[in-house]
């Protein structure tokens, strides 16, 4: 899967805000490149939460075992749940191998798999849409709150 067609999966989900920092939108530099899917119905990023699935085409300080730097490498990351999170963490892997889904290896509770491929595509796309509906409830929930 590449990048573009994972967006473009993601990108059917109701609600879906896709970020894409760039020089002058005043993100950090760091995160120029990458891509931040949130759930925002309002197109508006939400304050106080974080995006339920990103994409880095880079090694972020501390996480340099996925190796990012390789020629067209980049790794997906999502917050699928904690039933998602348990069955997928049991594996021990390699953080650089390629179309491996595994636990993420810096944030606690989130999965990603480096260049995501046939091995991995029909995972991806539950757990992309998975992380998409926890999102969804989560706004919900808030909103319910007043918040």
């Amino acid at each position: 899967m590449s990048i573009d067609e994972i967006l473009e999966f993601a990108g059917g989900f109701d609600g879906v805000l896709v970020l894409r920092p760039q020089p002058g939108d005043g993100s950090p530099e760091i995160a120029w490149g990458d891509v931040f899917l949130y759930y925002a119905p309002d197109g508006n990023v939400p304050e106080a939460t974080q995006p339920y699935a990103t994409i880095v085409t880079k090694d972020y300080p501390g996480d340099e075992g996925s190796r990012l730097d390789r020629p067209g490498a980049f790794r997906l990351n999502f917050a699928a749940g904690k039933d998602a999170s348990a069955r997928w963490t049991e594996r021990e892997s390699d953080p650089s191998a390629a179309d491996v889904l595994m636990a993420h290896p810096v944030y606690a509770g989130w999965l990603a798999v480096v260049n995501p491929g046939a091995g991995t595509e029909a995972a991806v796309r539950e757990l992309l849409r998975t992380a998409h509906d926890l999102a969804r409830s989560r706004y919900e929930r808030r909103r319910g709150r007043g918040q």
